[in-house]
């Protein structure tokens, strides 16, 4: 095989659509991947609706599965026809203030994954081999894809949320579904907020043992240690602060949100925190892949075959969705 198929964004707010390229080389220190799943990230909506702007044209994804085919110089963590996991930060310039003391995730001159360099909605794509992640043998291809952005950065937001026995979670899709099974088996009450009238998803929530589930809008049945947003909406953000405990803390997950609207001094006084989530770690990827294969954590996919990359995406956009999309070349 000489080339290979991927779908591609050329401008924000059109369709993607099939090129065939010629199969890239691996660098040094980086590997190529056959393709096997790519989940479908809200990421992924905001790169191709143009809410964020990066790279163009760019091949979206940064929920990758697949086996290494080839492998560039240097590359010593793994071997060729290793399973491996590629997340949305796809590379660091190892050198900055926040790379030497350990935050990596909000280096100065990073690379991402589907966003400034070809993602994985193609049957082939290019990787650092210092951020890729070994996939745990107790899960297939399909159900690991989201573990490697709706559940890492989830799992990072989760970690910012602190020590909080009551947590609420705002947007109960891909990330929520994952961090919720993590928080239950860890003994802490999850409450699961969703869209008005979204039976469907508060059944969902519930049947992964929440132990309440209803409308945004809606009052918890007690106030919260903390609360996590994943949906991109900042209406949410004086809405939770009411929510949570004197010192609670309501963390904002996504890369893009609404603005947030003017609220009272007083939502935010009694120490209470409102804090937002960039990137990932390694060591986030290292940890949560390790937790997901423990509790074991079990994402609900819809697989759908690459080429119907755009119909996942209007799909998503419109909230039709139970876990999360996973595209298989």
């Amino acid at each position: 095989m000489t080339t290979m198929r991927a779908m591609q964004l050329d401008r924000p707010g059109t369709r993607l659509h099939m090129v065939e390229r010629p199969l890239p080389e691996p660098g040094p220190g980086q590997v190529r991947i056959a393709v096997a799943a790519c989940g479908v990230c809200r990421t992924d909506l905001h790169v191709v609706d143009g809410d964020i702007h990066g790279s163009l044209p760019i091949v979206p994804g940064h929920e990758i599965v697949g086996k290494i085919d080839a492998m560039g110089p240097g590359v010593t963590e793994f071997t060729m026809g290793q399973r491996v996991g590629v997340p949305w930060l796809g590379h660091t310039c190892g050198e900055c203030s926040y790379c030497a003391s350990a935050r990596e995730n909000l280096c100065d001159d990073p690379v991402f994954t589907g966003f400034t360099r070809d993602g994985g909605f193609a049957t082939h794509c290019v990787a650092d081999a210092h951020f890729c992640f070994p996939i745990p043998d107790s899960f297939d291809d399909i159900h690991a894809a989201p573990l490697l952005c709706a559940g890492l950065i989830g799992y990072r937001s989760y970690r910012m949320a602190g020590d909080a026995p009551v947590l609420g979670l705002y947007g109960f899709g891909a990330a929520a579904h994952i961090l919720a099974q993590l928080a239950i088996w860890q003994g802490r009450k999850v409450f699961a907020f969703t869209r008005e009238g979204d039976s469907a998803a508060q059944d969902f929530a519930r049947s992964l043992g929440c132990a309440w589930a209803g409308a945004s809008s809606e009052l918890p049945p007690e106030p919260m240690d903390a609360a996590i947003i994943f949906a991109p909406v900042g209406a949410l953000v004086p809405q939770a602060l009411r929510h949570v405990k004197k010192g609670g803390r309501v963390v904002c997950a996504g890369i893009h949100m609404s603005d947030i609207p003017s609220f009272a001094y007083a939502d935010l006084w009694e120490e209470r925190q409102i804090v937002s989530v960039a990137n990932l770690t390694r060591q986030d990827g290292t940890e949560f892949l390790d937790l997901a294969a423990q509790v074991p954590i079990r994402t609900h996919v819809s697989p759908l075959p690459l080429e119907e990359a755009n119909e996942a995406l209007d799909r998503l956009r419109a909230g039709e969705v139970e876990g999360a999309f996973v595209l298989t070349p």
